[in-house]
């Protein structure tokens, strides 16, 4: 896996950063979609890679709902571990980006949810020309042990204290943003500046305010 904690040869000018995302989260994918503007108005490679929401809230007290969303979102995860642990990291990068490219299309901006992951699953497979193998393993365990070590190096980045995304970049992490609609253009680079501003500052832990709506996909 990339060292996301390591920028890129200074030769080249540009920065590596790394997210880790959960695809059933709205808001880790509206921070992706912030992140890919940010790479086109900044020197920035954004490399990507999974953490789960289901591993994070293992062993604690939550509501129903919540907890049968988390037991299905076991499955977006577990088949993108599965279709890219054998890869070479850039083309294993690369894959892990267009699965969750699909799988987000589907799950948040077709409004479909987490219902009915396996069939979701199922068409992202057959889109991208994967192994249709890939639409079992996430009712086994197989892969548990890369998606644990994945999610593990997130929270080693930021703690245990967080959610979905975390961001590396230059030997700092963060999580977050959280933020609707995700800006464009100069305004993501303008956002990115402030958060690896802030992210930077030795002693520097939290800055927030009351969340007042939902995630804005448009």
């Amino acid at each position: 896996m990339t060292d996301a904690t390591t920028p890129t040869a200074p030769t080249t000018g540009r920065s590596t950063a790394e997210m880790f995302f959960d695809p059933v989260c709205p808001w880790a994918w509206m921070t992706s979609r912030w992140m890919m503007e940010v790479e086109q108005v900044r020197d920035l490679d954004v490399t990507w890679s999974v953490m789960s929401l289901s591993v994070l809230n293992e062993g604690r007290h939550l509501d129903e709902g919540y907890r049968e969303m988390l037991d299905r979102s076991w499955a977006p995860v577990r088949t993108i571990v599965a279709a890219t642990k054998d890869l070479p990291e850039e083309e294993a990068n690369q894959l892990r980006k267009r699965m969750y490219d699909a799988l987000g299309q589907r799950i948040h901006l077709e409004h479909r949810g987490t219902e009915h992951l396996g069939q979701l699953i199922a068409e992202v497979v057959d889109e991208l020309g994967l192994d249709p193998a890939l639409n079992e393993v996430h009712t086994t365990t197989d892969v548990d042990e890369q998606l644990r070590a994945s999610h593990q190096r997130a929270i080693d980045l930021v703690g245990d204290d967080v959610g979905t995304p975390v961001v590396a970049v230059d030997g700092v992490a963060f999580f977050g943003p959280v933020v609707t609609p995700a800006p464009k253009g100069e305004d993501a680079g303008r956002l990115w500046d402030g958060c690896v501003l802030v992210a930077g500052t030795p002693g520097f832990f939290e800055i927030k305010r009351t969340r007042s709506t939902g995630p804005d996909f448009s």
